[in-house]
């Protein structure tokens, strides 16, 4: 069977689309498949590279340089790149073939291209449409947590309409909700990028126009004191959970910089929490997946406090797989390992497109 590999993409997330494929790249069993690179430029053009058919020789300071440069079509002649040629997306429309994007970000885990492999009738690895512009949309998923029952920080979501037409009105409803610290998110993306931490009205204005710059809606979150505690969703209807992790950070708040590039960060896994946090933990991560309809995977991220109160952060419906990723090494300390679980996911697309052509078939009856 042959997949088709696509990475890169026009979000702001590119770059670790990227590194995530370099890490999948190299773990497939490639006695049952061969992998076909789909690099999507920052431009939106789709570029294929040479098949690749057996284990990828290229390092990963190579892939880090690889960002740099147009060559991202891994190929496994002498650990070299190919430039590939351009194609249609139309184009992967192929029998005996599965598509696993990994893309970040807006036009990747939003639904966009979810879309896309619908209307060609393809089968892909991980959420379908609605779930994935459900996980990808922080404040529709805060709503659909809450109508869940889960626990949440207090939060403000703003419009980029209301904050120019009258900022103050958006500061006072802030201000009269929450209080400093406050964490301002762009609606959708993640990776920490253009997320900044505000302890005064002045760093406030400036977080705000910093997310606007990746989104028209942000979200203003309440900061709290907590430990950030992650767990891995692995499933369709059967649905599976790993161990919590957790981030041990140098300081209170990392970013894009410091997540990605200085590795700035610890993962502590399994987290020490209690077998009742850990109970909870888990039932919620499950909650979370159902409440935007999950398949496939997802990561669910929660803060927890000083006195075990948990709060859910947010549901990532593609998690990174990059070497420094929380995702992989959640399930490879609850006992299954990075091809496994790239091998179950690829299982978990068939599975789910299979059944979406028998419900095609009973429609027509």
């Amino acid at each position: 069977m042959k997949i088709f590999l696509i990475y890169g993409g026009k979000s702001a997330e590119h770059d670790i689309s990227i590194l995530t494929a370099f890490s999948i790249i190299k773990e497939v069993y490639y006695d049952y498949y061969e992998v076909q690179p789909i690099y999507i430029t920052r431009d939106g053009e789709w570029i294929k590279g040479a098949v690749v058919n057996q284990p990828e020789t290229i390092q990963f300071s190579e892939a880090l340089r690889l960002i740099n440069s147009k060559e991202v079509c891994f190929s496994v002649e002498e650990g070299t790149a190919s430039k590939g040629v351009t194609i249609k997306p139309s184009e992967l429309k192929e029998e005996n073939a599965v598509i696993f994007p990994v893309l970040h970000g807006p036009n990747g885990e939003d639904g966009t291209v979810q879309g896309l492999f619908e209307v060609i009738g393809m089968p892909y690895v991980g959420a379908g449409v609605l779930a994935s512009a459900c996980g990808m949309d922080k404040i529709t998923s805060k709503q659909l947590f809450q109508q869940a029952g889960l626990p949440q920080v207090p939060y403000v979501p703003i419009r980029k309409g209301d904050w120019i037409t009258n900022a103050d009105d958006v500061f006072n409803k802030c201000e009269g909700t929450l209080v400093y610290p406050m964490y301002v998110k762009p609606a959708n993306l993640g990776s920490s990028v253009g997320i900044s931490k505000a302890e005064t009205r002045a760093e406030l204005e400036e977080a705000i126009n910093l997310a606007l710059q990746y989104d028209r809606r942000v979200v203003v979150e309440q900061g709290i004191e907590a430990r950030e505690i992650e767990v891995a969703i692995l499933g369709n209807d059967d649905i599976h959970t790993s161990v919590p992790g957790e981030l041990i950070k140098e300081s209170s708040f990392y970013d894009f910089e410091a997540k990605y590039i200085n590795n700035q960060v610890t993962l502590q896994i399994p987290a020490r929490v209690s077998e009742e946090v850990e109970k909870k933990l888990r039932s919620y991560a499950v909650r979370a997946f159902q409440a935007i309809d999950g398949t496939g995977l997802s990561r669910c991220d929660f803060f927890v406090t000083g006195n075990d109160e948990i709060f859910i952060n947010e549901l990532n419906t593609m998690p990174g797989f990059t070497q420094f990723s929380m995702y992989p090494l959640l399930w490879k300390h609850t006992g299954l390992n990075y091809g496994d679980l790239v091998e179950e996911l690829i299982q978990l697309a068939l599975k789910r497109f299979e059944e979406s052509l028998n419900f095609e078939q009973t429609e027509r009856i």
